[in-house]
């Protein structure tokens, strides 16, 4: 996870502090700490990376900016931190009340973390650590105590001493994090910062970066990712970006219980998508719907015996997950469009390849989107 810190403004009461949460103004007031973007377009000659967007992250708030490679989510963030240089770039950026559009990259008062780690290999955790606050000027006495402060929070107060090489690839993830965190920022950019993991490791520093915003909640943190764990995990809200455009911007569940269309749904999650004729009864008012499309999550849907329930068809396949059998149905009315169930395992009747079963659910649980 690269790491950089950009050099305070400097303005008169421009400080804020990250560390100890020391802010007078209340929580989501976006000119005391968040970030506000209106009508930001980059263009990189005939492409249209991001197109007229408009954003605001309140303060104090963790957003994660997810999305396909290419969708422009690493250039919204890069708009952030001031590194854009485009063929065609309109838009203004507010960061904690100071319009920052035209502010250079190391006038910004931004922690930025991104995939590698970029540690200086001749530098102790210390000195890595303070190495934003020594490019600043600041008194040594001041200097170790906020370095001290800062490997405290992400729980390697013993380590000042040890060098980089020294530690696992979390633990210098850790370092780096520290290190954007003790210039007490602004805003806390993220980009990627848990792709070089494996899966346990990825699981357990999500669960740190979950606390740590847990433990400073007036820092803002905008992380970018492609991972929809990370998104469902951290967010305070979730922004999924499609090919330069917002797709959909709001709470983790509430992108995963009523998406706005298909994509969305399919990228936060398996989701089934039914003709409203198929879903529904024909005495339901939304049987009659042709706009639409039926939204089934597959942990909505309860294998049941042959009869007993809305929808019949025959087992394609089983797969076991540990705890989790993932089932795919051919349906009667769609045999060409197996749905997939999700059972944990134990629960309900045992799914075996091949058996005529139905498909149990209720009527709330089905959510008619755009396609």
């Amino acid at each position: 996870m690269n790491t950089a810190s950009v050099a305070h403004r400097g303005a008169p009461g421009a400080s804020t502090n990250a560390l100890d949460g020391a802010r007078s103004t209340a929580a989501g007031d976006v000119s005391s700490g968040g970030v506000q973007i209106d009508h930001l377009t980059v263009r990189f000659g005939t492409r249209t990376v991001l197109d007229d967007l408009s954003l605001t992250i309140r303060r104090g708030e963790l957003l994660t900016v997810l999305g396909r490679s290419g969708c422009g989510k690493t250039t919204l963030l890069r708009f952030i931190a001031g590194f854009i240089e485009a063929d065609g770039l309109s838009g203004t950026l507010t960061v904690a009340g100071h319009d920052l559009t035209h502010v250079s990259p190391h006038q910004r008062n931004l922690g930025l973390l991104f995939q590698s780690y970029a540690l200086f290999p001749h530098l102790s955790v210390f000195e890595n650590v303070a190495f934003g606050l020594r490019a600043r000027r600041t008194p040594n006495k001041d200097v170790a105590r906020r370095v001290a402060d800062a490997l405290k929070l992400v729980q390697l107060g013993d380590a000042g001493h040890v060098m980089p090489a020294q530690l696992s690839g979390g633990m210098q993830q850790r370092v780096a994090l520290a290190r954007a965190l003790v210039i007490e920022p602004d805003v806390l950019l993220l980009d990627e910062p848990l792709s070089a993991l494996d899966a346990n490791l990825r699981a357990s520093v999500r669960s740190e970066l979950k606390s740590l915003h847990e433990r400073l909640p007036n820092l803002t943190i905008v992380c970018v990712t492609h991972d929809q764990d990370d998104a469902l995990v951290l967010s305070d809200r979730t922004l999924l970006m499609r090919e330069g455009r917002i797709a959909q911007l709001g709470t983790p569940q509430q992108l995963y219980d009523t998406p706005a269309d298909g994509f969305v749904a399919r990228y936060l999650g398996a989701a089934n998508l039914l003709p409203p004729q198929v879903a529904f009864g024909m005495d339901d008012v939304r049987y009659n719907e042709r706009e639409r499309v039926a939204c089934l999550r597959p942990e909505a849907l309860r294998i049941v015996p042959l009869g007993e329930g809305h929808l019949h068809g025959t087992i394609a396949s089983v797969e076991w997950y540990g705890a989790v059998l993932s089932v795919s149905i051919a349906l009667d009315a769609m045999p060409g469009e197996p749905v997939l169930v999700t059972q944990q395992r134990g629960h309900g009747m045992m799914p075996e390849k091949g058996a005529r079963v139905s498909l149990r659910y209720e009527a709330d649980d089905v959510v008619l989107i755009q396609p």
